[in-house]
């Protein structure tokens, strides 16, 4: 395993506290993390790793019912890798333009929301002073589509 950073293993015991906590009848429930972060503290990385819990079901649904990953187009393997890598790749795309291009209140915004504030609007392109701008139409709800002006950049 040349090349490749070593992995720390943390186990944890929980002890049954009060009457029948655990139904299975055990004594004891072990959990472990396995992690490559070796600078922090093992207390540190609990928590850290706890922090995280919720936040991939969020990422499954989106996939499942805005990104069509749900319902696979056919019963061939390989297309439906595919169909699931595209769905994959697009949730990946929109978390880059919400972070990169949008406004901080879209931040939060769902694909179908996006698809009906920004890739359904109309738009013209323009060139002005030496540069190509996109205007969006203002359509009068959203604030914010009235000034968004978008410039590609120079090659």
């Amino acid at each position: 395993m040349e090349g490749s950073a070593r992995l720390r293993h943390i186990a944890i015991r929980m002890r049954k506290r009060q009457g029948e906590l655990f139904a299975d009848g055990s004594e004891a429930r072990y959990f472990a993390v396995v992690t490559n972060l070796g600078e922090w503290k093992p207390r540190r990385l609990l928590e850290w790793h706890r922090e995280k819990a919720g936040s991939i079901e969020a990422v499954h649904d989106v996939l499942k019912h805005e990104l069509a990953s749900g319902v696979l187009p056919c019963g061939r393997f390989g297309a439906n890798a595919a169909w699931l890598r595209l769905a994959g790749i697009s949730h990946n795309v929109l978390t880059a333009l919400k972070r990169i291009a949008l406004p901080p209140e879209l931040l939060t915004a769902r694909p179908k929301r996006l698809r009906f504030l920004i890739f359904n609007t109309v738009g013209r392109l323009v060139q002005h002073a030496r540069q190509t701008l996109c205007r969006v139409a203002g359509v009068g709800w959203r604030q914010w589509r009235k000034t968004l002006v978008w410039q590609p950049a120079p090659a």
